[in-house]
């Protein structure tokens, strides 16, 4: 299984490459989850992309197989930046297509910010660039304390799906991805995100960007997604009806779609 090392721990990523041999220009997407979340909600994007991306998955610092039982995990934006740049570079180098949801887009920003010359075009969903509107890490403390994870989650799972969005066996498989994550794994990378503000720096965003964003999203606000589209040099906003906070799993045949015509006329352009 491959691990690239970062600051304190080693990041479990998986490359999946199944490009047409016709594919001459072989290009690269990064996929980043959130918290709660698992490289697993990007499998119904596949069937969309790989016949022309090669496509990298990767378990967050403190989560799956991304963990340092002997060592407290440290959090940072910049820390978990870096570990983006640790993946790439252990995949082969290159600049990239980067994809991130929840954490993981604001994660991408910051990516975009520092290392722009590492990225092709950046994906943004369910993500922002400010997180003062996430008000319930207090809350979320609380109720892991004293009642569980699998309290937090069966609430959690709520804010990310309506009822109607996803069969029973993809809501139960999300479940039990989420129910997974340990307490340190979820507070301590949300509190980051809640101290976060990158807007005085998104005019250092010189990638193409695309913001995909649920209609309903309890933490991120449409308001804030319009604010970031704003704010950028060249980017696209959609909104999604009808969805929450899990967007890209409870719409994933929609946003893959998204993506692989965001990503065509990139091409079309620079050819």
């Amino acid at each position: 299984m491959p691990y690239v090392q970062s600051s304190d721990l080693n990041i479990f990523y998986e490359v999946i490459d199944a490009t047409s041999p016709s594919c001459t220009d072989v290009q690269t997407i990064v996929f980043h989850h959130g918290i709660g979340a698992d490289p697993g909600i990007w499998r119904d994007w596949l069937p969309f992309l790989i016949d022309h991306f090669r496509v990298v998955i990767f378990d967050m610092r403190g989560y799956g197989r991304s963990v340092n039982p002997n060592h407290k995990i440290e959090y940072s934006l910049d820390i978990m930046t870096q570990d983006v740049l640790r993946v790439i570079d252990a995949q082969g180098g290159g600049s990239v297509h980067l994809v991130g949801e929840s954490i993981g887009g604001t994660i991408g920003l910051n990516f975009a910010i520092r290392y722009p010359d590492r990225i092709k075009s950046l994906t943004v969903s369910n993500g922002g660039h400010v997180g003062s509107s996430i008000e319930r890490v207090n809350l979320w403390q609380e109720t892991i304390d004293t009642r569980g994870i699998k309290a937090w989650s069966d609430e959690f799972m709520a804010n990310r799906f309506y009822p109607d969005s996803l069969s029973a066996e993809k809501s139960a498989w999300f479940a039990s991805k989420q129910e997974t994550w340990t307490r340190d794994g979820i507070l301590n990378p949300i509190r980051v995100l809640v101290n976060t503000n990158l807007l005085n720096e998104l005019k250092h965003i010189d990638c193409e960007v695309l913001i995909m964003h649920p209609d309903k999203s309890p933490f991120i606000p449409v308001g804030v997604s319009v604010d970031l589209f704003q704010h950028l040099k060249t980017a696209r906003l959609q909104v999604f009806a009808h969805a929450k906070h899990g967007l890209p799993y409870s719409h994933s045949s929609q946003c893959a779609q998204m993506l692989r015509h965001f990503l065509e006329e990139i091409e079309r352009r620079k050819n």
